[in-house]
């Protein structure tokens, strides 16, 4: 049974290890991770700003497709949180060679941040500073960085270079969820 008062009641967390899209192609959106110069990172976000303001700018921006399934406005928001968390990810790893990440739950994110009740053109903003605040800490990359590592709580291992990947493969996934 729905809880009429929680807009999360029907969301089925994603529990999938998404990790495989910083080596493979992603069959559902086209992206693929080899075709992304590891030191073009910051390039790719910034492409992707444009698409998100103009899904962040649509008259049905809060309706889901479906009760499961989130809103261009909650994946927007998502975007933007996206976007602090690797930045902040990315910081660690340049920082410290075997960083470890705190868990970030995406889920309880979108439920306690109320991605639902946010206003579209303040998520766009700052989806906006946001994504050119880590593409310009992705631009700050060396090929010497490339083979730095992190570890998520989870005890999977990235490197800067595979980071990078999973990270834009992220973003442009959701532009696919979002049919932009």
């Amino acid at each position: 049974m729905t809880d009429a008062t929680d807009p999360y009641a029907d969301v089925v967390p994603d529990t999938k290890d998404w990790t495989w899209a910083a080596s493979e192609p992603c069959p559902d959106c086209g992206f693929v991770p080899a075709d992304l110069d590891p030191l073009r990172v910051g390039d790719a976000v910034r492409a992707t700003l444009p698409r998100w303001r103009a899904v962040l700018s649509r008259p049905d921006v809060r309706r889901r497709p479906a009760p499961s399934v989130w809103s261009p406005l909650e994946y927007g928001a998502h975007v933007r949180d996206v976007f602090g968390v690797f930045d902040q990810r990315l910081a660690l790893m340049l920082a410290v060679d075997g960083a470890q990440f705190a868990n970030w739950d995406q889920d309880d994110a979108a439920l306690s941040g109320r991605y639902d009740r946010l206003d579209p053109d303040r998520v766009a903003v700052e989806l906006v500073d946001e994504g050119l605040t880590v593409a310009g800490r992705f631009d700050t990359v060396k090929t010497t960085h490339l083979d730095r590592v992190g570890l998520r709580s989870n005890g999977s291992q990235f490197t800067v270079r595979s980071i990078g990947r999973y990270f834009v493969h992220d973003v442009v996934h959701h532009l696919h969820d979002v049919g932009a």
